[in-house]
């Protein structure tokens, strides 16, 4: 038996039933990703499987330098022979890790291939996907289309132009969906040159003198504006950590002009202004009927060396810690709640020792006032909890403190093309720990509500609570 097939991860009869009738062939609704707009609407072939499957993959890389590659084959000048085959040999030692899983779900799917890559077969492997990219099967609209994705989020900086968006929406041959999706780091940033170029960036890109804290506001509601009329119907948050604190409008106005004139703040100041700046987005959002994504706990670059050598988004992440984090995020809430301005919410959490502290702190906030079922959302294991601990441990806390049946699913949360069967794995695992609780006779193995709720969390959720 092939080691991809139905059983994979999956223990439970009931689970089984569930994955091959009902998920397994459900589109996906891939919400947050960091898909390039103009790469999926150049379509340009691949040049080889190291091209497509090893250029960018911060997680194939950290698993690279744990297994003493040296860095030339992994981001240096390795031909693409050398890395793969230094990615096989990593893979071998990657029994526990998902990659393991992820690499053979991806050969499967893709490339038809059920062999595991190792040290021995590296090559025949590599003949073998090689010998497919140059396909038209292989282009990156096609590979979307193969993995049967409706819309896809991308994310995106408030000053883009969305032009490729405009462009792939206005082109009739390529159905899949390619939303932007309103990413506002650079407001938040506490490099106050930084944050001054961008005020400058945003002043000629709006039309507007932005002298005050409330001229920053009409020009960011204007980008927001933008983002919306191509089909944006989510922002999304970085931050490393989660804090609030109230100031009166006569103190933010002093604060966003002592930053816009290059001044540094103390970290009270910083967060009294980031409180407001976020509180008054959320607004927006509200009023537009988006969703708001929060990921929080990545504290990122911890590696100078390599940082300097090598740039962001290079493998050199972790998780964070923080105090008070119950106190800042219900009274963040609580402040947007105030205003009139709390919209639909998903929080991720990357540090799984605070689940239930987002799990119990979203039910404060639940209504029925945005006309959807559950419109504060705990997100899926996020980043290093996207492994099969991980997601469980997520969708307990839910379960636990909420109603999985309103969960609203899986993303990628990724650069790569060939990254669609992490949905698969998510399904794989949702429908085993459904069925596991059938098993152990905690539910009822009650077909029509397990269908119902299965499909929900895999797609029709998504579908209803965005409303792309």
């Amino acid at each position: 038996m092939d080691f991809i097939n139905d059983r994979f991860m999956i223990d439970s009869e009931v689970g089984v039933r569930l994955y091959k009738d009902v998920t397994a062939k459900l589109p996906i609704i891939d919400y947050h990703c960091h898909l390039d707009a103009k790469e999926i609407y150049e379509n340009k072939n691949f040049e080889n499987i190291t091209q497509l499957w090893l250029a960018g993959d911060h997680y194939k890389w950290r698993a690279m330098r744990a297994n003493g590659i040296a860095e030339k084959y992994i981001t240096g000048d390795a031909t693409p022979e050398e890395k793969f085959k230094a990615y096989a040999e990593t893979v071998e030692a990657a029994f526990g890790n998902p990659l393991y899983h992820w690499t053979h779900l991806e050969l499967s799917q893709y490339f038809s291939c059920n062999e595991m890559l190792s040290s021995d077969n590296w090559q025949e492997i590599m003949r073998h996907c090689n010998g497919l990219i140059s396909g038209d099967d292989f282009k990156p609209r096609n590979l979307i289309s193969r993995s049967n994705v409706e819309v896809i989020c991308t994310t995106d900086a408030p000053l883009d132009t969305l032009e490729y968006h405009r462009r792939l929406q206005q082109d009739p041959s390529f159905t899949t969906r390619v939303l932007p999706t309103f990413r506002p780091d650079d407001i938040f940033t506490e490099d106050s040159q930084a944050f001054c170029r961008f005020i400058d960036k945003l002043a000629l890109a709006t039309g507007q003198s932005i002298r005050s804290f409330n001229d920053f506001a009409i020009a960011m509601a204007q980008r927001i504006e933008v983002f919306h009329e191509v089909g944006c119907r989510i922002s999304d948050h970085g931050p490393v950590s989660i804090a609030y604190l109230a100031a009166d409008a006569e103190t933010i106005n002093t604060l966003f002009s002592q930053k816009c004139r290059g001044m540094l703040l103390s970290e009270r100041e910083t967060v009294q202004l980031n409180s407001a700046m976020l509180v008054m987005l959320a607004k927006e959002y509200k009023q537009r009927g988006w969703a708001m994504q929060v990921h929080f706990g990545a504290i990122r670059n911890n590696n100078g060396k390599m940082h300097a050598q090598l740039g962001i988004n290079t493998g050199f992440d972790s998780i964070a810690d923080q105090h008070h984090l119950a106190s800042g995020l219900n009274r963040l809430l609580d402040a947007m709640a105030q205003n009139s301005g709390l919209p639909k919410t998903i929080i991720y959490n990357l540090n799984a020792s605070y689940n239930d502290i987002v799990a119990t702190t979203i039910a404060n906030f639940q209504s029925a006032d945005d006309g959807v079922k559950s419109p504060m959302q705990f997100g899926s294991g996020w980043w290093f909890n996207d492994t099969r601990r991980g997601m469980e441990n997520q969708l307990n806390s839910l379960a636990d403190q909420g109603l999985l049946m309103h969960f609203v699913g899986m993303l990628t949360d990724s650069r790569s093309l060939v990254s669609y069967p992490r949905h698969d794995y998510f399904r794989r695992i949702l429908c085993n720990l459904i069925g596991s609780w059938v098993d152990r006779g905690e539910i009822p193995d009650d077909e029509r509500i397990l269908t119902r709720m299965v499909k929900n969390i895999c797609h029709d959720n998504a579908v209803n609570y965005f409303r792309f």
